[in-house]
């Protein structure tokens, strides 16, 4: 053996590698790394990987179903968890439409999830119906925001869901498992829709949610161009509760950051007067506000309507008794909201109808009427007087009582109402009809806790009253 020569080297061009024999489990210390070799087309090339990154057979996620939406660019298939949790009872209350805040009216509806949205039935027969007019209200999960909530209701275990177009909805359940039963569900829904790429509507090329952002690579500008639409919707609407892998906690923060940014940057009401994005309205606002607005103590807008009144109108028939154009009258708002020039005298508001129908809007538009809240009930008072100069005296003295801008505005008003008695036998308007128009225009009671039947034949009275006793009362004939 000694003598023997050594065998030659291997020749490169052999056809069979070398043969190499794996380590012994005995021989590789526990913790330490193992080498793996590729086969032969891989030429050698070496892998390392710890234990930590080797997937046990136990940990391996189930096998996808094919389907088109488990697609992906790079032609892997992606596929998420979807939560589908049948009918169930729920308190829902929407808030907000599109951004528009709605009154809050909780109602037990019928609530079913499936795989992207929350459809919420009136009852649970309406799921199975087929009548025009059963469809539910949809909630679409995708790109919404789902949080447990204190502050929007006193009520206990309530979420709210806030969709992509802005609309906010409020669950609740009386079981505090229930309600988190369903808010796990549907912030798994929230999360798998949100991460499904989406497909542009011209071709068959999916695009990933986020391909806008940098962290998922800079889109071409001409892709730019093309979807500014899913820009905006991403930085305004895109959700605080994605889900990402490590790697991606950096962005997470990008997108927390930038939707925070959006909501503090929102500027106030106050901000967008005083640029005149949106300018002080004349219909809806407080008397006393529009007054001060205007150094006046009587609202422009009911002192030029009087004046075209008394110029054009004083002797046609059922004057303030008949309705004028809807569409006209609210045509003619729009332009004294806006602050626009308004020339009663021009040929489109030649119908004197449109005119005392816009100034009855007004009065009946006021937050706080021209009669005040807190004198409702000494106003129904005193006109149950039965001696007539005692009643004078105690009404006159509750007008003298009045705000300022709120006395001076009546005190035309009734002023200019008794020249239109004057012509009676012309405009056939008698005290009587015009307490009924004025009524329940200038006076209501803050809460309807009574008899609403009662209460207008009051406010009737009251004006009725008023209105005959007007020289009396506002000093007319010392005028």
């Amino acid at each position: 053996a000694a003598g023997c020569k050594p065998c030659p080297p291997p020749q490169s061009s052999g056809k069979k590698p070398p043969l190499i024999l794996p380590p012994q489990r005995s021989a590789t210390p526990q913790g330490a790394v193992q080498m793996r070799i590729k086969s032969s087309q891989s030429s050698g090339e070496r892998l390392s990987q710890s234990k930590s990154m080797v997937l046990q057979e136990s940990d391996l996620p189930p096998k996808p179903v094919s389907t088109p939406n488990n697609l992906h660019p790079s032609g892997a298939v992606q596929f998420y968890e979807q939560v589908e949790l049948k009918g169930e009872h729920l308190n829902v209350a929407k808030i907000s439409e599109s951004g528009k805040k709605q009154r809050k009216n909780w109602t037990l509806m019928w609530s079913v999830l499936t795989s992207d949205q929350l459809l919420i039935y009136k009852d649970r027969q309406q799921e199975t119906s087929l009548k025009p007019g059963s469809k539910p209200d949809v909630v679409q999960l995708c790109g919404a925001v789902i949080e447990w909530t204190t502050e929007k209701s006193s009520r206990k275990n309530v979420f709210q869901i806030t969709t992509n177009t802005g609309s906010e909805y409020l669950l609740q359940a009386d079981s505090s498992s229930i309600a988190s039963k369903w808010y796990d569900a549907i912030r798994k829904t929230v999360d798998s829709s949100t991460k499904l790429p989406l497909r542009r509507s011209t071709s068959t090329e999916y695009l990933p949610r986020h391909s806008s952002l940098p962290a998922y690579g800079s889109s071409s500008p001409s892709t730019k161009q093309r979807n500014p639409v899913h820009r905006r919707s991403i930085n305004m609407f895109s959700s605080s509760k994605l889900k990402h892998s490590a790697s991606d906690s950096a962005d997470k923060n990008g997108v927390k950051n930038r939707l925070k940014k959006f909501i503090t940057r929102r500027p106030s009401m106050k901000t967008l007067q005083e640029k005149g994005l949106i300018k002080d309205r004349v219909f809806g606002c407080h008397l006393l506000t529009l007054c001060e607005r205007e150094g006046t103590t009587v609202p422009r807008f009911v002192q030029i309507c009087l004046d075209a009144v008394d110029k054009r109108g004083l002797d046609v028939d059922g004057i303030y008794r008949v309705s004028g154009n809807l569409a006209t009258i609210q045509k003619l708002r729009f332009i004294v909201d806006q602050e626009e020039d308004l020339d009663l005298d021009h040929s489109q508001w030649e119908d004197v109808h449109v005119v005392t129908g816009a100034l009855k809007m007004f009065f009946r538009e006021l937050p706080e009427p021209l009669f005040p809240f807190r004198f409702f009930q000494p106003f129904v008072e005193a006109v149950k007087i039965k001696e007539s100069k005692h009643k004078v005296q105690a009404v006159k003295k509750l007008i003298q009582e009045l705000p300022k801008p709120n006395h001076d505005t009546m005190k035309l008003l009734f002023s200019h109402l008794h020249r239109v008695l004057g012509f009676s036998r012309k405009n056939l308007m008698s005290t009587q009809g015009i307490g009924i128009v004025f009524g329940p225009t200038l006076m209501w009671p803050e809460l309807d806790t009574g008899n609403m039947a009662v209460n207008m034949v009051y406010q009737n009275q009251i004006v009725e009253f008023i209105l005959i006793e007007s020289q009396e009362i506002f000093n007319l004939d010392r005028k």
